[in-house]
């Protein structure tokens, strides 16, 4: 680990824009606007220009099996870049925690969540629940573990719609395709505060901690642009960013 730390920090004491390369980064969907933001802040610092494809963790794990180019993940769990790790996918010692996400239960509608999520026990106020497919997506997981922490889960099951990823579940809601659904609090908060509709804040002690890991991928070995994102994103603009979107440290 410090190797790399090392071989990072000579990569971004390189001049500005000598050496600029392109790094191909797949990115979880809930992290969409922060990671977009980002991208911007480390080819004005670096140069280097980071190509982002956004997508569900659960997919990106399986083309990076089947050797999509990609150089960096940034997933939506902790789990699957360690599972890459162990299957020699990805680089030792890269992995680290960028962000800890937060669930949301979310409304276009202005009044209909409740600020305790009362609603989600009166299944008569609302048509659709949308939530990520759990099998893909780690914020989908939460979803059914929330639900079933608060005993509604059975009386909801024919309500629920699946989005492949959080980023189509967060369309059906957007658009009202769904009257509600579980989403990621960094869809629907700017500078920790609500855009619109309502909300509950799903408080973290009734699901599994959501940390997002990234890590080096097999690919993304002794490339500089690579190298230099990850410790891009350790630093002080990619954190400032990353908090406010309503992700913890």
């Amino acid at each position: 680990m410090k190797r790399f730390l090392l071989a990072a920090a000579a990569v971004l004491a390189t001049p500005l824009h000598t050496h600029a390369a392109e790094v191909s980064v797949a990115v979880a969907a809930n992290f969409t606007v922060p990671m977009q933001k980002i991208a911007a802040l480390f080819e004005q610092d670096t140069g280097h220009k980071a190509v982002l494809a956004f997508g569900s963790t659960g997919r990106f794990y399986a083309q990076i099996r089947n050797g999509a180019p990609f150089e960096v993940l940034l997933a939506a769990d902790d789990e699957t870049p360690a599972r890459l790790e162990q299957e020699a996918l990805a680089v030792p010692g890269s992995r680290f925690t960028y962000a800890v996400g937060r669930l949301v239960l979310w409304s276009k509608r202005a009044g209909l969540v409740d600020g305790q999520g009362q609603v989600l026990r009166r299944p008569d106020a609302f048509d659709k629940i949308a939530v990520a497919d759990p099998k893909l997506a780690p914020y989908g997981a939460a979803a059914i573990e929330v639900m079933g922490k608060l005993g509604v889960l059975d009386p909801l099951r024919p309500k629920i719609v699946q989005g492949e990823n959080i980023a189509q579940t967060h369309q059906f809601v957007a658009t009202q395709n769904a009257a509600l659904g579980f989403v990621a609090l960094s869809q629907v908060y700017v500078d920790g505060r609500l855009g619109e509709g309502s909300a509950w804040v799903v408080p973290p002690d009734l699901h599994t901690p959501i940390r997002q890991d990234a890590v080096l991928l097999k690919k993304g070995h002794g490339h500089a642009a690579a190298t230099a994102l990850l410790l891009f994103l350790k630093g002080d603009k990619a954190r400032a960013v990353i908090r406010g979107h309503g992700y913890g440290p």
